[in-house]
Formats: structure tokens, C-alpha cells, sequence
């Protein structure tokens, strides 16, 4: 079966998570992914342990690296062998701090000149402007770009995410990025590769950005739409969501639950299941609005209904009635949960446990090819293509 992106190649020059993120899912799509890493070292995250794998590669690295290829190269020392790659790839993708590729004579204006189809991707923390000099650390974004300031109790200090969720959106906003540039690419010839020197068809590369910092502000949504559109600035509600009641973590008679009603039919239904049709009934709740402005009153009487019985009851219950709920579960059984349901969460990959690809499509799904690499397994390979 043919992957909807076989016949790409990627010239990986990116370490740690936001572009190996990106890379990886477009090798599960079928691009031939060319990872370059430092001779000796290789990516930081091979490093990152514990936990370790099966073989004792860091799971870090397991986690975002599956379906490529490895090659070490010195790019100072091997910059020809790296310029070989740039002009036969489709695509290179980059996080360095701005500035480096460019030391290096691998920077975009050098690199199109040699491959004009290229589509060049840049994974910055803070763009390459003003904010070139910023270190580019998921944590520092989650800071200073305000996901740390609405996580957490209101009383409280910043709270960062369990996961470091501002490289993973931008991980995904540089695969957005790519495939639309691609498609621009598609549109306006049929390449753009270069061999002994003259450009094959006429297809027109670009140059993507993203950053971190513009991501997490995207990502932020209704917050971030709350201070743009109306100067509101959102805070911190531990799990409490600021438009909508009742939409937050509850007390049942053994753990939590998390109950999501975010309508009034929705409300109506929680209410009935919960023997408390007073509630519904009660004009202080009868709009989201109200529910809202009266949110400490009703939530004192919803816990106390959900008290008399078991989260597992209580979930039963609700789900039967249409309320959206559910436990708070820890990955073993978030991983138990979603195998159930047929959604095949993890695969194994050369004795290598791994989570599945989540996207799903009809004619080209996704593929597992390749477990992570070793350091440099495939430099013979990536020097044959490049030919002499």
C-alpha cells in the first residue's frame, strides 16, 4: 500500500520534540524521512532517560523518531554531504536557533538557489526577528506565552502542562505548514529537484515558520480570543471553565468525576439522572449565562448529589442519558480505555511498543516501516542516493 506522501523525502535536520514530532507524522503518511544528527551524541533525547526502551534507548526518542532514517554527520565538517541531501529533497526542517543553518551555508536563500522546489520549514522558539536570541524551551513558552498563567488553581502559582504541549502544537503546526506548502508546490509545477545542475519541472518552494510562542497563542483559543477580541484577560480556574457550567472535575462517593454539560438540554438531562430536577427547574440555572453567575451555589449542590453514589455508577448512568462524563484516568487506563473501543492505540514496531498514528484515512492510513534508528545506521544508504 502506497502512503499518501511515499515519494517525499525529508531532510530532518531537527532535534528533541516539535520537529521530530512533525517529521514522524509525515513518515507514518509514507515520506522517506533522512534524520540527521550529530555524530557521537545524536539527538538529545536518545539521552532523556529513564524510562528506557526494550533494547535501552531512551523512550523519549522512541516516541518521535519511528519511519526515519539516521545519517551522523559534522555539519561543519560534512556541510557538502548535507548540501547533497538539501538539493535532492522535497522538504528540510529545522530548529536551530535563527542564524545557524545560515552560518552553515545551509540556510533557505543558499539551499533554493540549489532546489527551488524545496519547501523549507523553520521550528524557532520566538521567531527570527527580535526574538532570535530567545531560547527556544517548550518550558519558557508555556511561561511567557500565558498557557502557564490559566492552568492551575486560581490561587496558586503557574502551572505548566503535564507534557510539553506548546512543541507538540507546534510540531503539528509545521506539518500543517509543510503539506500546505506542498500542495502550493503541486499546484505550480511538478518539482522543483535538482540534478547535474538544471531544475526537473517548475514547481514553486517556500519557506514555513513557525514558533513556539506564535503557536501556543493560537492554541490558546478562547482565551487568547477573550484578550484579542475583548481585552479580557483570562486566569488561572484550576478545572473550571470559564464560559460554561457545569464543566468541571466533580466529587462522587469514591473519586472523581468529570461532568461536561455544556447546553441546557444537556443540563436538564445531568439534573434528571441526578434525581435533582429542582435544579433544572430553578430560574437562577435556567440559562448557561446564569449558571455561570451562580456557579459557586450550584456546584455545591450537584457535588452533593454525586456524593451518594460511585464515580463507576454515576458514569454509567450519565452516559446513558447523553451527559458527557467520564473518570479521571491515569495512561494505563486512557490506553485500556481507547483498545476497547476499537481504536488500536499502540503498535508494536521491531520489538518496540509505540502509539498509533491518530489519523485515520480511508486509502493511504498511516504505516510503521522502520522502528527508531540507531545513530548513523543509514549513512551508507543516504550516501548512495546522493550518489557521487
Amino acid at each position: 500500500m502506497t502512503g499518501a506522501l511515499s515519494g517525499l523525502l525529508v531532510a530532518d535536520f531537527s532535534r528533541v520534540l516539535a520537529g521530530p514530532y512533525a517529521t514522524m507524522l509525515l513518515a507514518d503518511l509514507g515520506a522517506d524521512v533522512v534524520k540527521v544528527e550529530r555524530p557521537g551524541a545524536g539527538d538529545d533525547t536518545r539521552a532523556w532517560g529513564p524510562p528506557y526502551g526494550p533494547g535501552g534507548e531512551a523512550t523519549y526518542f522512541l516516541g518521535v523518531n519511528r519511519n526515519k532514517r539516521s545519517i551522523a554527520l559534522d555539519l561543519r565538517a560534512d556541510v557538502e554531504v548535507a548540501r547533497a541531501l538539501a538539493a535532492r529533497a522535497d522538504v528540510l526542517v529545522e530548529n536551530f536557533r535563527p542564524g545557524t543553518m545560515e552560518r552553515l551555508g545551509l540556510g533557505y536563500d543558499a539551499l533554493r538557489e540549489l532546489n527551488p522546489g524545496l519547501i523549507y520549514c523553520s521550528i524557532t522558539g520566538f521567531g527570527s526577528g527580535a526574538g532570535a536570541g530567545l531560547p527556544g524551551y517548550d518550558l519558557i513558552a508555556q511561561a511567557v506565552g500565558g498557557l502557564m498563567s490559566v492552568t492551575g488553581e486560581p490561587d496558586g502559582p503557574g502551572t505548566k502542562a503535564g507534557v510539553a504541549l506548546v512543541d507538540v502544537i507546534t510540531g503539528l503546526h509545521a506539518a500543517l505548514g509543510i503539506l500546505a506548502a506542498l500542495r502550493h508546490r503541486d499546484r505550480t509545477g511538478k518539482g522543483g529537484r535538482v540534478s547535474d545542475g538544471q531544475t526537473s519541472g517548475g514547481g514553486e518552494g517556500q519557506r514555513v515558520e513557525v514558533s513556539l510562542l506564535s503557536s501556543i497563542l493560537s492554541a490558546l483559543t478562547n482565551h487568547s480570543s477573550a484578550y484579542a477580541a475583548a481585552g479580557v484577560v483570562p486566569r488561572a480556574m484550576g478545572n473550571r471553565h470559564p464560559s460554561i457550567v457545569p464543566y468541571e472535575v466533580f466529587e462522587t462517593a469514591d473519586r472523581p468525576l468529570v461532568i461536561a454539560a455544556g447546553n441546557d438540554r444537556l443540563f436538564q438531562a445531568l439534573c434528571e439522572t441526578l434525581g435533582r430536577k429542582d435544579l433544572a427547574e430553578d430560574t437562577r440555572y435556567a440559562t448557561n449565562a446564569g449558571r455561570v453567575a451562580a456557579r459557586e451555589a450550584l456546584v455545591t449542590e450537584l457535588n452533593a448529589a454525586l456524593r451518594e453514589r460511585p464515580a463507576d455508577e454515576w458514569f454509567g448512568l450519565l452516559t446513558a442519558a447523553g451527559v458527557p462524563c467520564g473518570p479521571i484516568n491515569d495512561l494505563a487506563a486512557a490506553f485500556a480505555l481507547a483498545d476497547g473501543l476499537g481504536l488500536e492505540p499502540a503498535v508494536e514496531l521491531g520489538g518496540v511498543g509505540q502509539v498509533a498514528n491518530p489519523i485515520r484515512l480511508s486509502a493511504t492510513p498511516p504505516s510503521y516501516r522502520r522502528p527508531p534508528p540507531e545513530l548513523g545506521e543509514d549513512d551508507a544508504w543516504v550516501r548512495e542516493i546522493l550518489g557521487p
